[in-house]
């Protein structure tokens, strides 16, 4: 933290003389998908800044950890059960493929 604390106007100013441009973004969810998985940032807040023509996200917010599409049908395929059979298969074991899959099969 600061010793000092400077208004958000007097933020702003500095910031543009720095060349910083911050904007914010509305949304009400952030889905990043990556291999295998998906994670959602549910009530997101968003800034969106410019550094100099280089962008970049700052996003907080309640991060959620999902199994991506692929899993679920390979879940869904592998144990000849539907999508939200295999979905749910894979929360209870945690994202584990395998696992989901015998759980299913007994």
């Amino acid at each position: 933290m600061l010793p000092f604390s400077l208004d958000p106007k007097k933020m702003q100013t500095i910031m543009k003389q720095m060349g910083i441009k911050q904007e914010e973004i509305e949304a009400d969810e952030v889905i990043i998908k990556a291999k295998g998985r998906e994670l959602v940032i549910r009530e997101p807040h968003i800034s969106k800044i410019d550094m100099q023509g280089q962008e970049m996200l700052q996003i907080t917010g309640k991060i959620e950890e999902r199994a991506g599409r692929e899993d679920i049908m390979t879940v869904a395929k592998s144990a000849n059960v539907g999508e939200k059979e295999a979905k749910e298969a894979l929360e209870e074991a945690e994202g584990d493929l395998a696992k989901a899959i015998l759980m299913l099969k007994k």
